[in-house]
């Protein structure tokens, strides 16, 4: 694994949280992944790679979608995996499997790949130029790219709301300079477009997508402040400050939330790119 911090964070605790809230996740980012889908033209034939497919949502649409082809699922969090073959098993889709690695290196299969798709799982390479160019050989010329990443955190209200109010009591995280490996590493269209040039793509449109999402996938606002409580940022802010200060972090974040619920739940903005390539 070249991505070896990454590999530790993704199965530890993180992978638990994404593995027991999986249906929430899914129903977080469905905005998203709804667009990515249709933006990646899966047909019925297709051979579909799925980088950084976590617990396997998008793999398995695009395996319902690709019903003469195949779609396979790539992430370096073996929890997640299992838990995606599981629910490949379920539904009994045999056009899909799933497979340990990490994009930057793993050796696939040359021009084996019709469509290569990602939601949210290209933010977090330590080499993104390995990665894309790696992803790139490994599909057939015509082949297409389709991801959705993170625009600025500061264009991310859901983030933001909670990240304010938290900073009033307790530490923020260093989140590193533009570009480090994380959820904002792909934030500069500009940058992208260096990375899908460098890796020999071309056609490269990235559209902006604004959305609201359900935070922690719907149900009240005390379940939204315990998803965020329990993720990998809440763990971060909380683990090293005293119970009093976690405890009126905890209460500003529920205040600053409140006026974002609905009979849904905490809907709250979120915005991302949408970035389509093809090999040439």
């Amino acid at each position: 694994m070249a991505n070896e911090g990454h590999a530790e964070h993704w199965n530890g605790e993180e992978a638990g949280h994404w593995v027991t809230h999986r249906l929430r996740y899914d129903t977080m980012l469905a905005p998203f992944g709804d667009r990515l889908l249709a933006a990646a033209q899966v047909t019925g034939s297709d051979r579909v790679l799925d980088v950084g497919c976590g617990c396997g949502a998008a793999t398995l649409e695009a395996g319902r979608r690709a019903a003469a082809g195949t779609a396979t699922g790539l992430d370096i969090s073996t929890a997640m995996l299992q838990i995606a073959r599981l629910r490949a098993a379920e539904e009994r889709l045999a056009n899909v499997s799933f497979v340990a690695g990490d994009a930057q290196t793993f050796p696939f299969p040359a021009r084996g790949y019709d469509v290569a798709i990602s939601r949210f799982g290209v933010m977090f390479f330590d080499d993104p130029e390995a990665a894309f160019l790696n992803v790139a050989c490994a599909l057939a010329p015509g082949g297409r790219l389709a991801f959705v990443c993170w625009q600025d955190l500061l264009a991310n209200p859901f983030m933001t709301v909670p990240g304010l109010a938290l900073a009033e009591h307790v530490a923020l995280p260093d989140l590193g300079p533009p570009g480090s490996p994380g959820m904002f590493a792909l934030a500069d269209p500009a940058r992208i477009r260096s990375l899908l040039a460098a890796a020999g793509l071309a056609e490269v449109v990235i559209k902006p997508l604004a959305d609201e999402i359900l935070l922690g996938g719907g149900g009240t606002l005390d379940d939204a402040v315990e998803f965020l409580r329990q993720g990998g940022m809440g763990r971060a802010v909380l683990a090293g400050s005293r119970e009093a200060a976690r405890d009126r972090a905890v209460a500003a974040v529920r205040e600053a939330l409140a006026p974002y619920v609905t009979a849904e739940g905490v809907l709250i903005g979120a915005a991302a790119w949408l970035v389509t390539a093809r090999r040439q």
